[in-house]
């Protein structure tokens, strides 16, 4: 019998999606975005909630197996009330994406305020309590991923400032003050991702140097189109793309990814790369559900080596 073709990449997971408002025991207006992270055997998300007032929190979901998870009640990181935070976070916080340096766990989210929305910084060794750091962007940028180790000696961060639409990095001493932006990649006209691209989870370190599993938008006449993509970055620079997918890995086709608060859209916050070699990558579906899709990396790597284009 010959093998069926697979439709993406990245497969879905056949329990997806694996938590809706549903199943959440408080009342809810959304659920999407999480960052990921498996600590001491056990899968911990930071997952988004909107809530019916329509702030957004962070919370904790918890999961033995990666695919069944129980989500807490009561938020991890909610908008700072006081201090220096609250004026800028008063709208909610979101889209939280985990990296682990040195034993300390480090979350940079989305701080959304009167004034726009800007890149921030916290810090947890447990998840039971955590710090915040710094703000870590100009006004206005909305996506950012830390990687998990210093480059040539300095903290580096990825980040889409809003108003454009490309890729870019950036180095720190401290985790403070940010400097020596570079351009990584931009969008590609006449492709798949041809009018936005940003960092979807944190790089991961692989042979070849930076696997980053990023997300493209292209505008269509039903509205933007979100799809993921990858591509390897240079491991002492990684503002060099050794190489980039020409097709998108994963695209929004069941009707949990098509409707929703966003339609047509797949967006993640964070993915793993397992001993086996296996890449799961947990992401949200129309802004409305979280979801897991797994493939083997080097099924990721050929996709992105066979383009030749960049």
């Amino acid at each position: 019998m010959a093998r069926k073709t697979e439709r993406d990449v990245i497969r879905r997971c056949k329990s997806n999606p694996l938590i809706t408002v549903y199943d959440l025991g408080f009342q809810c207006s959304d659920i999407y975005d999480a960052g990921v992270v498996k600590l001491e055997g056990e899968y911990l998300l930071l997952v988004t909630v909107e809530a019916l007032q329509g702030q957004c929190s962070i919370y904790r979901a918890h999961s033995t197996d990666g695919q069944h998870f129980s989500v807490e009640k009561t938020p991890f990181l909610s908008p700072a009330r006081t201090g220096p935070f609250a004026r800028y976070e008063r709208l909610g916080v979101r889209d939280p994406r985990i990296t682990c340096i040195d034993g300390t766990y480090y979350i940079v989210y989305l701080a959304e305020g009167d004034y726009g929305v800007r890149l921030a910084l916290a810090s947890t060794k447990d998840f039971q309590s955590s710090e915040r750091i710094a703000f870590v962007s100009q006004p206005d940028t909305k996506n950012g991923a830390l990687f998990p180790k210093k480059i040539n000696g300095r903290f580096a961060l990825l980040e889409r400032p809003q108003e454009r639409t490309s890729i870019w990095i950036k180095y720190s001493d401290d985790l403070i003050y940010w400097g020596n932006h570079q351009l990584v990649m931009t969008p590609r006209g006449g492709y798949w991702d041809a009018d936005r691209v940003g960092a979807a989870s944190p790089p991961i370190e692989i042979d070849d140097g930076w696997l980053l599993v990023y997300y493209g938008v292209k505008q269509t006449s039903a509205g933007p189109l979100f799809r993921l993509g990858a591509a390897v970055l240079d491991r002492d620079d990684p503002s060099k793309v050794l190489a980039r997918s020409n097709i998108p890995i994963l695209s929004p086709r069941e009707k949990y990814e098509r409707i929703g608060d966003v339609n047509n859209l797949v967006f993640s916050c964070g993915a793993l790369l397992n001993g086996n070699n296996e890449v799961k990558v947990y992401y949200g579906g129309s802004d409305s559900c979280l979801c897991l899709g797994t493939a083997p990396l080097d099924d990721i790597l050929r996709v992105c080596y066979e383009s030749g284009e960049f």
